[in-house]
């Protein structure tokens, strides 16, 4: 019968999908149609399935640690207040429902978490990983994360083993699993790595008395910071994807609210536009400009899967009561919907609120400022990858004065050390634009990978007056139109270009030798 409640999540995500809705909200609404409908299925199989997907997540969210993020002052002073200010309404709210002191602060807690999974899919969707409120927002999703697993382990039930003690020499092996890491490739057996060390990790904690996804978000914790942790956390994101079904599957299987939940459950709702307001309010005390605090809050606008994750730990401990979960996966599913369309659209509603919210901006020196100085570059190159790198060399090795500029400071970092000149600057950040000196800059060349913010980059250059050439580097012919609609000069397309070189050689009455090496420049 498994294939059973596999159509079934598929067509319900399907169809939340085609209502331009997270799938995960068909698949709890899925796990609500077995439970009444009576029909017999293997249980274990599904909370098998969806454990596995809670290591992989917890695992992924532990390759992208890094403390140096999670202590900045905007990140750990903004995110904590807000999740402590949370918490105590949510607590409050809990209580006036008939809910017991622990299980209301547990409850409250659990709210106070915004999505990672959302808020990672939108900000890779527009380009903004690595831009400034980017990093805050995955800054403070990381600190709220770390408080779940801290929730899981006091909730996991069980005292640990005196064994447990061992796990201290953990961070001793990181160097051997480092090797083993990079002895398995970019294929397959990375994969697999990754996998038999999350889920194997986290069945160690647990035989060992603790939280097995505290051991999972400890292995990720393991590689991060290791060059090839981001290749890593992407592979494995699609297989979280779909092991994560099973758990919101089982979920939706505990069945609808009662009434008393129910209530619970739509004042909650209510309270979200509070929820997201107090990011950005606590952001611009944090000395944010109004543009990343907005930014930060439109992403985080949703309560969280950890809300589901931490609370199933809880309720199956008899911490929280079931009817409790049951709310807030509800909570969590309409939340979803709720944050879709305003994390899609966040740039429209900046430009539409600007002028109501810039007057909140406090008038000091904000982190994360773009850049202004160029330092008399004749050549900009937006986005510091591989193609913008070789841009960058190409025109240095003919003694041209290039800049480059990039908003990961990773990759920033990865360039300077290789003795480009790059410079922090946000592409989608309209007031860098309207700030910056142009004036002795002949062309602009875009390497970024998101489109939307090549054409969005386009668009400022040319409303704030940028009269040189604007290169795009695309592979899609579409792309190319809309580029070139925005302003672009010229539009480089590598593989059609490729391959009708490919073509141009096998026409030729040249002569090749199979050992001559053809290499081709790019524009």
């Amino acid at each position: 019968m498994e294939i059973l409640w596999l159509a079934l999540a598929y067509v319900m995500g399907m169809g939340a999908q085609i209502f331009r809705l997270p799938p995960l909200i068909g698949y709890l609404l899925a796990g609500i149609l077995l439970s009444v409908s009576g029909i017999e299925f293997n249980e274990y199989i599904i909370h098998e399935i969806g454990h596995i997907g809670v290591l992989l997540l917890l695992f992924t969210v532990g390759l992208h640690l890094r403390i140096k993020n999670i202590i900045q002052p905007e990140v750990f002073g903004g995110g904590g207040l807000h999740l402590f200010v949370n918490a105590g309404i949510f607590t409050g709210v809990a209580m006036l429902f008939g809910y017991e002191l622990v299980s209301a602060i547990l409850i409250g807690v659990l709210l106070g978490f915004s999505s990672t999974v959302l808020a990672a899919k939108a900000l890779e969707n527009r380009g903004e990983l690595g831009a400034y409120h980017g990093r805050v927002a995955i800054g403070i999703l990381i600190l709220q994360d770390l408080v779940a697993i801290v929730i899981l382990a006091l909730t996991g039930g069980g005292l640990p083993s005196i064994w447990s003690i061992g796990l201290l020499i953990l961070p001793l092996l990181r160097p051997l699993l480092l090797k083993l890491f990079v002895a398995s490739g970019h294929e397959e057996l990375q994969l697999l790595f990754g996998l038999i060390l999350a889920v194997g990790t986290g069945t160690l904690f647990e035989v060992l008395g603790l939280s097995s996804e505290l051991g999972a978000l400890a292995a990720g914790a393991l590689l991060s910071g290791h060059q090839q942790a981001d290749e890593l956390a992407e592979k494995m994101w699609g297989m979280k994807e779909v092991f994560l079904v099973g758990f919101f599957l089982e979920v939706g299987l505990a069945g609808l609210p009662d009434m008393n939940a129910l209530a619970f459950t739509l004042v909650i709702i209510a309270i979200l536009p509070l929820k997201s307001l107090l990011y950005f309010f606590i952001l611009i005390g944090f000395k944010l400009r109004a543009r990343h605090a907005f930014m930060v809050m439109t992403t985080l606008t949703s309560y969280s899967e950890f809300t589901i994750i931490a609370g199933a730990v809880a309720a199956s401990n008899g911490y929280i009561p079931e009817s409790a979960l049951i709310a807030m996966a509800l909570i969590t599913a309409v939340s979803y919907a709720i944050n879709a369309p305003i994390a899609s659209n966040s740039t429209k509603l900046w430009n539409k609120f600007e002028f109501k919210l810039l007057p909140y901006e406090r008038n000091v020196k904000h982190p994360g400022d773009s850049v202004v100085n160029l330092g008399g570059a004749d050549y900009l190159i937006l986005g510091m990858g591989q193609a913008g790198a070789a841009a960058y060399d190409y025109l240095k090795d003919r003694e041209l004065r290039v800049t480059g500029m990039d908003s990961d400071p990773a990759r920033i970092e990865n360039n300077l050390k290789e003795r480009r000149r790059v410079v922090y600057g946000d592409a989608y950040d309209p007031e860098l634009w309207q700030n910056i000196d142009l004036s002795g800059v002949h062309a602009i060349m875009l390497s970024m990978s998101n489109f939307d913010t090549k054409v969005q980059a386009t668009k400022m250059l040319r409303e704030n007056n940028f009269e040189g050439k604007i290169f795009a580097l695309t592979m899609r012919d579409e792309e190319h139109m809309e580029l070139a609609e925005s302003g672009a000069n010229a539009v480089c397309l590598p593989m059609k270009q490729a391959g009708r070189k490919l073509a141009e050689l096998s026409i030729s009455s040249e002569i090749i030798s199979t050992t001559t090496s053809i290499s081709m420049d790019y524009a």
